[in-house]
């Protein structure tokens, strides 16, 4: 303190000092955290009644750290960020079933048309017993999702239980390149064109353009609106989302962030062109659409180009 007195008195600027100290001051206390953190997980490992995982143990930590901040931050270790990757580039090798999971079983929903469960005759409503002879009681729905996802052109064989049929049936499959339908579209009544997006990949936008196109060639000048269905979409892309709410739009901001430092905040603005070319739109959502569905149903609510109606529904199905 002599120090700083004596600096004051001849008139030394000491700010950048002090400010070193305090700094100095907040890497002492955070390494002291780190070493509390340490002792207590070295605690753990060595006295906890059954032996731990140190790689779970520590992305157990690293995520509770992230949860601790906010519900939608998390850590993405390598096998999950293969899988994000599965899913949001809009392909992958796999059978083509769409499948929930009941009574411990796999469900199949619906067999994906012209892939290799619809090929060999995989029916909705068949229950997946076993794969490659072994049980898939005891996993979960992911679980039984990577194990039936593969390089194209190789094998596995499904046990399936088929309601009606006296025995399970065995059925060796060749995998392919699988490319799930994230848009389908109808016309209904006439007049109305539905479209339902299920997810934000990298085949999102180009689906939705197809969708609209094809509607007007069906209604032609009878055309009278779109029903965009986004319930239970959990999002995906946000490059996707910003462009299939500028497919709708001709002005504004879509969605913005803000960052620690203002230069890392970004904006994005629509563009002219509206693909529906201004007929009215109406988005459903529900409980289930997050993220992505939640940037294009808010852009479209704010800008008054659509009306946003909630719609309670729940589903549970992966596709592989």
């Amino acid at each position: 303190m002599a120090t700083v007195a004596a600096a004051f008195a001849a008139g030394v600027v000491v700010g950048p000092l002090v400010a070193a100290w305090a700094q100095e001051g907040g890497r002492a206390e955070t390494y002291r955290l780190l070493n509390l953190f340490g002792d207590v997980y070295e605690r753990v490992r060595a006295e906890y009644v059954e032996p731990i995982n140190d790689r779970e143990a520590i992305e157990n930590a690293i995520n509770g750290m992230l949860n601790g901040l906010d519900p939608h931050s998390s850590y993405l270790n390598q096998r999950s960020y293969r899988d994000m990757q599965v899913q949001t580039r809009g392909e992958f090798g796999g059978l083509g079933i769409e499948v929930t999971q009941e009574g411990g079983y796999i469900k199949v929903i619906s067999p994906i048309d012209d892939t290799p469960a619809f090929r060999a005759g995989v029916k909705p409503g068949d229950l997946i017993t076993h794969l490659n002879g072994n049980s898939v009681q005891g996993l979960s729905l992911q679980e039984a999702v990577e194990q039936m996802r593969g390089e194209r052109g190789t094998t596995i064989r499904l046990t399936i239980r088929r309601e009606g049929a006296e025995r399970p049936t065995e059925l060796s499959l060749t995998r392919d390149v699988i490319r799930p339908q994230v848009v389908r579209f109808r016309l209904e009544g006439n007049d109305v064109g539905y479209i339902r997006i299920t997810a934000f990949n990298e085949q999102t936008d180009v689906g939705l353009r197809r969708a609209v196109q094809s509607l007007r060639q069906q209604a032609g000048a009878n055309l009278k609106g779109f029903v965009l269905d986004l319930r239970n979409n959990p999002g995906g892309l946000l490059d996707q989302a910003v462009q299939v709410a500028d497919d709708l739009l001709e002005q504004g901001e879509i969605v913005s962030t803000r960052a620690r430092r203002n230069e890392d905040a970004q904006r994005w603005n629509a563009k002219s062109g509206d693909i529906a070319q201004g007929l009215p739109i109406v988005v459903l959502i529900n409980g289930g659409s997050a993220s992505a569905s939640e940037i294009v149903a808010g852009a479209l609510q704010d800008h008054r180009r659509a009306a946003t109606m909630l719609r309670i529904s729940s589903s549970a199905c992966c596709n592989w």
